[in-house]
């Protein structure tokens, strides 16, 4: 990633909405077991997702529960783990996704993080 891990961490724990939750529906605070909530639009829907925060390490490790429904995690509570280390004028981030109901559900989300990850670099980098 372009981006600090300063800036990585910051967007996983407050900026959802700026790289994304659709903007206004983010309710985040970053604290062990505080839950949140946000939505993504596409497809012409509404996508609400859910979790809470399992660990924080200041610039280092971001631990949340996952909740989704129909086409996402299915509604079970997934785990997913961000790992983020410096490497050169950017960062390294380590994205694990875990406890999935099913293989469908795990390789739509290990398809989706690729783009997701992406679109965080492009927009934390200022599109460059």
């Amino acid at each position: 990633m372009k981006s600090s891990t300063q800036a990585i961490y910051k967007a996983w724990t407050e900026q959802f909405d700026l790289w994304f939750a659709a903007p206004g529906t983010l309710l985040m605070r970053p604290e062990i077991d505080a839950p949140f909530f946000f939505e993504t639009h596409y497809d012409g829907g509404r996508h609400p997702h859910y979790g809470r925060f399992l660990s924080l390490e200041q610039d280092k490790l971001v631990e949340i529960t996952w909740v989704t429904g129909a086409d996402g995690t299915e509604g079970a509570e997934t785990v997913v783990s961000v790992e983020i280390a410096p490497h050169g004028s950017g960062s390294h981030v380590r994205l694990t996704h875990s406890g999935f109901a099913n293989q469908a559900s795990m390789k739509r989300h290990d398809e989706a993080w690729v783009e997701v990850l992406a679109n965080q670099d492009k927009v934390l980098s200022g599109g460059t």
